[in-house]
């Protein structure tokens, strides 16, 4: 399980989003939402609260759940399901470059940039759940 947080602003071309990249094994980018897994007791808004702030140096708030969204991986020749938590947030400080190494590049991203680079499409169907949610439609 982990937990994320969908990061919106409304910039003058529309709504943004905070996406991170990192690069896979072959090299190629990926782009995606920030997540990542619970620390001890943490509940899930705890861990994503955490996780958004490390993956992204901003300073967030959660404005509300968006929902989950499950996939199967390979890990060590092991299948794993995996079900992320994500929440609506807004940034209230920090900085972009303040980000930790699980990413190499972190930015603001418009949206219609960002339905192209995103990586998984089950990313891009829990931002169209939350776009509404941020009072832009999707």
């Amino acid at each position: 399980m982990s937990c994320g947080g969908i990061v919106v602003r409304h910039g003058s071309d529309g709504p943004e989003l905070v996406l991170g990249r990192r690069s896979r094994e072959d090299g190629s980018p990926t782009w995606s939402l920030p997540k990542g897994t619970p620390a001890g007791e943490e509940s899930v808004e705890q861990t994503a609260l955490r996780e958004v702030t490390e993956e992204t140096g901003l300073d967030v708030r959660i404005a509300g759940p968006v929902g989950p969204i499950e996939y199967w991986f390979m890990q060590r020749g092991t299948r794993i399901h995996k079900t992320v938590h994500y929440f609506l947030m807004e940034a209230v400080g920090g900085d972009l470059s303040q980000h930790d190494h699980e990413f190499e590049e972190v930015r603001w991203v418009p949206l219609e940039e960002a339905w192209t680079l995103m990586s998984y499409p089950t990313e891009r169907e829990i931002v169209e759940i939350a776009l509404p949610m941020a009072g832009e439609p999707a």
